[in-house]
């Protein structure tokens, strides 16, 4: 799912291609894309883009008469832009959900696989758009560490799912999170409540520091482009997506906790004491011939 570093660069990449643009027509290929009937999506069509900006993992694009086009990409979608497109529609593929046709070009949904999570709204105003945030808090808006903790211990969960709760903090997903945790040497599973002020304030630093440096990392990739090669899956990143993969600081195997459709990425040295977690699926099954250490994979 592309989050705050992956949107916050299609966004930069949109400013610069359609603010000030009209939007001459939208053409939706998937009856499960669009989730509101008023405004009609029709009536967003000849009016001029005022802004582009980010809700939490929303990209929202206003629009004359205060209306927003609001997509959520979701794990799957993913944004492309063909220059000058628009007078001659492209052949549409079985992953395209819709096409926003501007005089300079095409901006085209798409997404892979057959489940179609991915949404666009059509809102009027800042109370519409209100209405989809989920209210997570700003990273990069909190004043310090201690601003943070109070977020942060509201609850007591584990770092792994308090990172990840939209209602608790904006645009952090699962890749991100593994990459924050492992720059604070923290477990995905120690609970929120039980870190000390030193551990808030390298948890802290740590998640302003990776998205800041991702952010800046991705910028350099795109350059004047658009940003096309969006993965969760990037070249470069200290643990997520590198399962049995050596550390990067200490050599020892990537370890990961699978669940649901997603995984937690961690190294069982520098994060949790050589203690390795238990996989839900495999430590069923394996029961007492699970490891309980790294030494003990070899």
């Amino acid at each position: 799912m592309p989050e705050y570093p992956d949107i916050v660069v299609y966004i930069e990449a949109l400013e610069k291609r359609i603010c000030g643009r009209t939007l001459q027509r939208v053409d939706i290929a998937s009856p499960f894309l669009l989730r509101t009937a008023a405004p009609p999506i029709s009536s967003v069509e000849g009016k001029k883009v005022t802004e582009v900006r980010r809700l939490g993992k929303r990209i929202c694009m206003g629009l004359e008469d205060d209306l927003w086009l609001v997509l959520h990409l979701m794990i799957a979608g993913r944004l492309h832009w063909k220059e000058r497109a628009s007078a001659v529609p492209a052949k549409r593929s079985k992953r395209d959900l819709a096409a926003f046709a501007f005089e300079n070009g095409r901006l085209t949904l798409t997404e892979a696989g057959t489940q179609r999570r991915a949404s666009l709204h059509v809102v009027t105003g800042e109370a519409g758009l209100g209405d989809l945030d989920p209210g997570g808090l700003e990273i990069f808006e909190l004043s310090d560490s201690k601003a943070f903790a109070i977020v942060l211990q509201s609850g007591n969960h584990t770092l792994k799912r308090a990172l990840t709760n939209p209602h608790l903090f904006s645009g952090i997903g699962n890749a991100y999170s593994d990459e924050i945790l492992f720059a604070a040497k923290l477990s995905p599973v120690k609970l929120t409540q039980r870190l000390t002020s030193d551990e808030l304030e390298r948890l802290y630093n740590a998640t302003q520091t990776t998205l800041t440096e991702w952010v800046e990392r991705l910028r350099r990739e795109t350059g004047a482009g658009f940003p096309e090669g969006v993965t969760a899956f990037r070249e470069g990143m200290a643990v997520h997506g590198r399962f049995r993969e050596p550390c990067v600081q200490c050599g020892a195997r990537i370890q990961r906790i699978r669940y649901a459709a997603n995984e937690t990425n961690y190294c069982p040295t520098c994060q949790t004491g050589g203690k390795l977690l238990a996989d839900r699926a495999l430590s069923r099954i394996l029961r007492d011939d699970w490891p309980k250490t790294a030494e003990e994979l070899g």
